[in-house]
């Protein structure tokens, strides 16, 4: 074995497939297809791109969206040193130069005047124009641009603009199925699966109210914290509250629910 390939092996980021989307995420890096990833808060997105950039083995660029991020801030700036000025590439541009991937996690945090910035780089003309600098980017032939984001945060001042939507292929992600999703945790906290399964169940409980006082579920990254504090020797009801409950909520009403359905299952 190399040392490349030892590398590799100590680097793969843990992903549990679901259906058959690390196969059809393949067909789209084949053709450099932009890829669209929709889900809930935790769900695994940010995950499963990582793992795709690991298993194609291309290396992977993430930026965090927010909104306050600017167009300059995605492709570049002239910054002063003392030497006078020079060109800062930003992320966006340093992926389409050395054929990275480029991840614009929750990408409608960022304003629209901002995202209108990767329409270039989503079609046929794989471009990406600097204004400020006179200089056109033909994209790398391994470059590919991945979006996340959350549909359920949408509003009229956040969504993507159907000229970006009509760019990208896409996937819808979920919670994993109750045995997936103990496998998952168990896998990621090293939380023995009995005592994982009753975490999942209480998880369940809460996505349930999912619109009936709480604006999102538990996420499979909340049930590894609990996993990961039960498993260095916390209390299992204190844990829950810990890492389960206090985090999604301040009503007291939804937290005493949940606070009863925690107590039930560790009774």
């Amino acid at each position: 074995m190399t040392d490349k390939e030892q590398y590799r092996i100590q680097q793969e980021p843990f992903y549990q497939q679901q259906t058959n989307e690390v196969a059809l995420y393949e067909a789209a890096y084949r053709r450099r297809l932009p890829v669209m990833v929709k889900g809930p808060t935790g769900c695994g997105k940010s995950r499963f791109v990582e793992y795709m950039a690991w298993k194609l083995g291309k290396p992977l660029i993430t930026v965090a969206c927010n909104e306050d991020m600017t167009a300059s801030d995605l492709v570049g700036r002239y910054l002063l040193d003392a030497n006078g000025t020079r060109w800062l590439d930003g992320p966006l541009t340093t992926a389409a130069r050395i054929g990275a991937i480029c991840y614009l996690d929750e990408i409608v945090e960022a304003r629209q005047d901002t995202t209108v910035v990767i329409h270039p780089l989503t079609d046929h003309r794989r471009t990406l124009p600097l204004d400020k600098k006179g200089e056109l980017i033909h994209a790398h032939p391994d470059f590919q641009l991945v979006i996340s984001y959350n549909p359920g945060y949408q509003t009229l001042m956040k969504d993507l603009k159907q000229s970006t939507k009509q760019r990208f292929t896409g996937f819808d992600f979920d919670y994993p199925s109750a045995a997936l999703e103990t496998e998952i945790v168990a896998k990621e906290s090293g939380l023995e699966a009995a005592s994982v399964a009753l975490l999942v169940k209480i998880g369940n409980v809460a996505r349930n109210l999912k619109g009936h006082g709480l604006d999102e579920g538990i996420s499979t990254r909340l049930l590894v914290y609990a996993a990961t504090l039960i498993q260095d020797g916390v209390a299992p009801r204190d844990a829950c509250r810990m890492a389960l409950v206090r985090p999604i909520t301040d009503d007291a009403d939804i937290r005493e629910t949940l606070d009863h359905a925690i107590d039930a299952t560790f009774a």
